[in-house]
């Protein structure tokens, strides 16, 4: 059987896998936030559009050559532009000024989102509110703002500076490929990749926690129907995977901790890129069995960081309640086809 085969059949198990997502599947009842103590609205749920599900840049078509990120000048000022695909060819673009997020743009910068459509090999954006102009064609992005500053970038491709990392002296590897000794409910795909909705057999210390995740591309579902999956700290405390790539960074998306705290930067990048979490995690602390330090984590989203010392007082989603008693590492499943590798953690001492 062809290479080529092989990844049409693993493809197709992917397209099944993410049809099932048709069917809504809400996280359990919003947890209060910690400051101010009151509930946090849930965002409105956007209509459920089944469509194609890619999980091999290869078999993602045209749109995917096109969605990206890109890197260049309007005027005299530096830019980033993030396009993300739509579906059946349609795009967003959303320009940053100052450079991408994570590398130059920040919060309080202007940011223009414009529309476009593919046609005759040309992707072409128009912002009727905003007056910006740009065109792709061959990996290049050229236009003018509303002032009628000249914009020119490239595509580029964005690599984590930890992706890779080794486990360092003193550290256990939790997967990397050769077994799933460490984990209840693993499954490993022909790419030797681990598929999420597992947990470890033991417990989550204190730690340095490493993993690298890969998000399917969905151009024609929405919200959280988009690779939707998350990383709970012992069964209690979820960090949420979704493709978030050119939205706002909110507590539903990518690197929040899940309807409680939003990332400080939404460092999302395109789905089928492969991207890193590096968590420091300290658990609540109990004497007497009753809890005198809330736990604290800081997350770092592909070296940047997007959740800094931060102190929850209680679990977050479908998390199991707080005790004395530990709980593992929990990749959930939430029917997206989402995979990760190169997981291991270092004990705090």
């Amino acid at each position: 059987m062809s290479a080529r085969t092989i990844w049409s059949i693993v493809a197709a198990a992917g397209l099944l896998a993410c049809l099932a997502s048709a069917a809504p599947a809400a996280d359990a009842k919003d947890a209060k936030k910690d400051s101010p103590a009151k509930k946090t609205p849930r965002p409105p749920r956007p209509p459920v559009v089944p469509g194609p599900c890619y999980l091999d840049p290869n078999e993602a078509g045209p749109d995917y050559a096109v969605q990206g990120e890109y890197v260049g000048t309007a005027g005299s000022d530096k830019i980033g532009v993030q396009v993300v695909a739509m579906g059946k060819g349609q795009f967003t673009a959303v320009i940053y000024q100052g450079g991408l997020p994570g590398d130059g743009y920040t919060r309080d910068k202007k940011k223009v989102s414009i529309q476009g459509a593919t046609k005759d090999g040309k992707t072409v954006f128009e912002g009727a509110a905003d007056k910006y102009e740009a065109v792709i064609e061959a990996g290049k992005l050229t236009g003018r703002t509303d002032t009628g500053e000249k914009i020119a970038a490239r595509r580029i491709v964005r690599k984590s500076p930890t992706l890779g990392a080794k486990c360092p002296s003193g550290g256990t590897v939790l997967f990397d490929g050769t077994n799933t000794d460490a984990w209840i409910n693993a499954r490993v795909d022909k790419r030797g990749l681990l598929e999420i909705d597992a947990e470890t057999k033991a417990d989550l210390p204190d730690c340095t926690l490493h993993l690298e995740f890969l998000l399917p591309f969905k151009p024609e579902t929405r919200g959280q129907d988009r690779g939707n999956s998350g990383v709970y700290l012992q069964r209690r405390y979820e960090i949420q995977l979704l493709d978030s790539f050119g939205l706002e960074g909110k507590t539903g998306e990518c690197g929040a901790m899940y309807m409680k705290v939003a990332p400080l930067v939404n460092m999302c990048y395109p789905p089928l890129t492969w991207q890193t979490f590096d968590i420091e995690f300290e658990a609540a602390k109990w004497e007497d069995g009753k809890k005198v330090k809330d736990m604290s984590l800081t997350v770092r989203h592909n070296g940047v960081v997007v959740q800094d010392g931060l102190h929850l007082k209680g679990p977050t989603g479908v998390g199991k309640k707080e005790s004395p008693e530990g709980g593992p590492l929990w990749l959930q499943a939430h029917k997206n086809p989402v995979f990760v590798r190169n997981i291991w953690l270092v004990p705090k001492k």
